[in-house]
């Protein structure tokens, strides 16, 4: 009886430990995304009338077109809470907000724009497996993918949402405030794939107690293909550095 007393302390005693080797965390960033990349849109080459017997006239039929993307600047915003509690896991937000542009000749002379207009934002819930010099993340979690995408004077209405794993890998260089990281996310499901990753590297030039700043610069690049959305298949491509400050209280 007694043994099985003295087991039961230790357990507790190291879990006691193990939930007060970390203190509740709050963590926050901002950056700057100098954007670029490339568009393509795919439109079927038939489609048929209400009877199901005569194919409808459409001039964009079979158009594959690819372009590339105006560079334009997009503000990217993540905030995360971590804890002690190891089944809980930790919770982390990330988004971003594009808005560019391309433009299409689509005769001699003529050109037609191309507006694409999406909020992406990121939920992942997540387990810190490691913690110290070298830190490493792995969780899951949903992505939505919301706005729309207008060409030929129409408009495509976007509104996916799927599952999404996630994984950081960074490392610290002690005593001197300098420390890099790389993230990414993935999907696969149904019509919608996206594959985001990004990597930086961080100065802080505020270390204390209650808080750690620091400017970061990295590079991020972002694939999104979306198949039969309103009967166009489309790839997008956003990529390009970015700046911005990083707050840890």
């Amino acid at each position: 009886m007694k043994l099985k007393q003295l087991s039961i302390f230790v357990a507790i005693l190291g879990l006691s430990s193990f939930a007060q080797a970390d203190f509740i965390g709050l963590k926050g960033d901002i950056s700057y995304w100098n954007v670029d990349g490339t568009s393509q849109i795919k439109y079927p080459t038939s489609s048929m009338s209400n009877s199901g017997n005569d194919l409808l006239l459409d001039p964009y039929a079979g158009l594959n077109l690819k372009n590339d993307l105006d560079t334009k600047g997009a503000v990217q915003i993540s905030a995360a809470f971590e804890h002690p509690v190891p089944i809980i896991p930790n919770v982390k937000v990330k988004y971003t907000k594009l808005d560019i542009d391309t433009e299409t000749n689509t005769a001699p002379e003529k050109l037609e724009k191309t507006e694409i207009n999406l909020d992406h934002t990121d939920l992942i819930l997540y387990y810190e497996i490691l913690d110290n010099i070298i830190k490493a993340d792995i969780g899951v979690g949903a992505t939505r993918l919301n706005g729309d995408v207008k060409q030929f004077g129409t408009s495509v209405d976007v509104d996916e949402y799927s599952p999404i794993i996630y994984a950081e890998v960074g490392g610290k260089l002690p005593f001197t405030g300098l420390s890099a990281k790389a993230e990414a996310t993935y999907t696969n499901v149904n019509d919608v794939k996206i594959t985001d990753a990004q990597a930086e590297v961080q100065y802080n030039f505020v270390q204390s107690m209650l808080l750690d700043l620091g400017a970061k610069v990295g590079y991020r690049v972002m694939n999104i293909e979306l198949d039969d959305i309103d009967k166009r298949d489309m790839k997008f491509e956003f990529k390009g550095p970015y700046i911005g400050l990083d707050a840890h209280f």
